[in-house]
């Protein structure tokens, strides 16, 4: 133990119960964190209820394939995870930011590997003033550090101050409210390059098919969605 953890110990990033290593959860919160690491649509990652076989699709992607090629996250957006997240989020919490980075490189090791840069969603900067960072972004550069892969934080802009996603009462509201909110401004970034989006929430996928729509449009080769949590509905089979 060094000095620093004796006059700081590190704590939950849940409960903020002491804990032996900085970054995770307290063994109490662990077992409540639904982890997404069972069978799921192999394109947005919506989890199955039972494993359906290797490369089952949701029937959603079945009946219209999302713009990009597949999704994935490490947590379920509950009760149980949304204390560390929304904390990161609103509240300052960059501390979390490299643990954070080590578990989406863990759960997202394939979807990396296949990619050639990192791209966060952005923030528009009439927000991005208001919250002086963008977490997505945060993550972004760590995961960069973490794997080695180059990150751009210029590739993808939001030329509109879109409502908050959190306020649409519907998916199709959620779509709206995306629309063309997103743009390359170079499209020689992205151009014949396999991009992985980072996020920190999944709920509908509306802002993940808005940004793969844009980098598509600029001639991205593929584009994959690395998120923290994702939203899981009842009617999908865990919650």
């Amino acid at each position: 133990m060094t000095l620093l953890d004796f006059l700081f110990p590190p704590v939950c990033i849940a409960c903020r119960q002491e804990v032996g290593e900085a970054g995770g959860f307290c063994a109490a919160c662990w077992a409540n964190v639904t982890f997404l690491d069972g069978p799921g649509c192999v394109c947005c990652g919506v989890p199955f209820a039972a494993d359906a076989g290797p490369g089952m699709l949701c029937a959603v992607c079945l009946a219209k394939p999302p713009a990009y090629a597949c999704a994935r996250a490490i947590l379920a957006y509950d009760d149980h995870s949304r204390a560390p997240i929304l904390g990161l989020k609103h509240a300052d919490r960059l501390e979390l930011v490299p643990g954070f980075a080590r578990w989406l490189a863990r759960t997202g090791a394939d979807i990396i590997a296949a990619s050639d840069m990192i791209v966060p969603v952005p923030l528009h900067r009439s927000r991005l003033w208001r919250r002086r960072y963008n977490q997505a972004a945060e993550l972004a550069r760590a995961l960069s550090r973490h794997t080695g892969k180059p990150a751009s934080m210029t590739a993808l802009v939001r030329t509109r101050a879109t409502r908050s996603q959190g306020e649409m009462v519907s998916a199709k509201a959620r779509r709206r409210n995306v629309l063309s909110a997103f743009q390359v401004p170079d499209a020689a970034l992205v151009a014949g390059r396999n991009i992985l989006v980072v996020d920190d929430v999944l709920t509908t996928g509306a802002t993940a098919a808005a940004t793969a729509r844009a980098l598509n449009r600029a001639g991205a080769k593929s584009v994959r969605i690395l998120a923290l949590a994702r939203v899981v509905r009842a009617a999908e089979g865990l919650i």
